[in-house]
């Protein structure tokens, strides 16, 4: 089932299964440079014309920029979750694609466990597949977060 956004949602509200998915944005050339400037200033993230001779064959988007957009559009989404999106960790990270200037993103995201917890019970954890697509549907990047999530029906 779709999640809904037009209110909070609280531990019990997420089931195996449930999935969100966000609006799209443009990775713009200028935005990934600026962004490989800053924090990942690698050849292939700063310059065209280099770029063209790495194992990207071109200019491509750092993975973290394409994290960090990812999870911009995940809060600008509306997914209401009562704390905000709090994460515990990721157990996996990965890019199969590079993302190239002008390609338009979007995010996915499953549940896959929801698990209260036993040493503070009135949270739980919610792990989820989070998955970024480009304009072609391509998975260019994947993670899967664990959320710490509050309860409702405890006090």
């Amino acid at each position: 089932m779709k999640l809904s956004n037009a209110v909070p949602l609280y531990l019990e509200d997420f089931h195996i299964g449930d999935y969100f998915e966000t609006a799209s944005v443009v990775m713009t050339k200028e935005d990934i440079i600026s962004f490989a400037t800053h924090f990942d200033p690698q050849h292939f993230h700063l310059d065209q014309e280099t770029a063209k001779d790495s194992l990207f064959n071109g200019l491509a988007a750092s993975g973290w920029h394409t994290n960090g957009v990812s999870m911009r559009l995940i809060v600008q989404s509306g997914l209401n979750i009562i704390n905000g999106v709090v994460g515990l960790g990721v157990d996996e990270v990965r890019w199969p694609k590079p993302v190239r200037p002008d390609d338009s993103i979007y995010v996915r995201g499953e549940i896959l466990d929801v698990i209260p917890s036993n040493s503070k019970p009135q949270w739980g954890v919610v792990k989820i597949r989070w998955q970024t697509f480009n304009q072609n549907h391509e998975v260019v990047a994947s993670m899967l977060p664990s959320l710490w999530v509050k309860r409702r029906d405890v006090v």
